[in-house]
């Protein structure tokens, strides 16, 4: 299998999920958008694509001028190819735009390990159908999509009190994913790093909320883990 890996800072990959791609020979070709890097002119080549997270927003052309052409690229293979897409967290915005969606700001920002509740469309979906009513997930976000009730390949999956669109998807091979299920180990130490994450972290949960943070991410690391795994094999069978 051809993947394409699109990212926007160096720590956010797909994390688990990269590991199980990996493990089972995938082709992996990332593309971080931040340094430069272009999106290869053929992406009918790939099999699937990832949409990773990152520290700027949909709305930053000025400042990220890629983000422009980013978004015709993933329009190109959601809606003209209809290829498989995971879209996370940014990525998750992106999609949303891309499918008629807007991006607001998120009122309160969504940050810790908190519950997300799935709903019942999901037990006929291809990804999720064996995901449990109420799933624990890793939030570190302050925009979200919106909007995208009058769109009839629009299937919402999963909500949570702050959040409606915590999982959607686009026909039956597109899919966004606004919570974090791709976390390992080493994910909030290292985003934990970006500025502009940490203080997001910190303004939502206080001082210190860091190392509280990595230990409650810890002890549900097992569950999350499971949760992609899952997410990655039924992936496979759209490709």
């Amino acid at each position: 299998m051809k993947i394409l890996i699109l990212q926007h800072i160096e720590s956010e990959t797909p994390g688990y999920i990269k590991d199980l791609m990996v493990a089972d020979g995938f082709d992996l070709t990332t593309v971080e958008l931040d340094v430069g890097e272009k999106i290869p002119e053929n992406i009918n080549q790939f099999d699937g694509m990832f949409c990773m997270g990152g520290p700027m927003d949909t709305h930053m052309i000025e400042e990220y001028p890629w983000i422009v052409e980013e978004k015709e690229r993933i329009k190109e293979f959601v809606i003209d190819l209809e290829k498989p897409f995971l879209g996370f967290c940014l990525g998750c915005q992106f999609l949303g735009e891309v499918v008629g969606g807007e991006v607001v700001k998120s009122s309160p920002p969504e940050i810790g390990i908190l519950n997300v509740d799935m709903n019942e469309k999901r037990n006929e979906d291809q990804l999720f159908s064996s995901y449990p009513k109420v799933i624990k997930a890793l939030q570190w976000h302050s925009y979200e999509v919106v909007s995208l009730e009058d769109n009839e390949n629009i299937t919402l999956l999963a909500s949570s009190p702050t959040t409606k669109y915590q999982i959607f998807k686009y026909k039956n091979h597109a899919y966004g994913i606004q919570l974090h299920i791709e976390i390992k180990s080493n994910t909030v130490s290292d985003w934990g790093c970006i500025p502009a994450y940490k203080n997001a972290l910190e303004e939502s949960l206080g001082p210190g909320a860091l190392e509280k943070f990595e230990k409650i991410a810890k002890a549900n690391m097992k569950d999350m883990n499971t949760y992609a795994t899952i997410l990655y094999n039924n992936f496979c069978k759209l490709m």
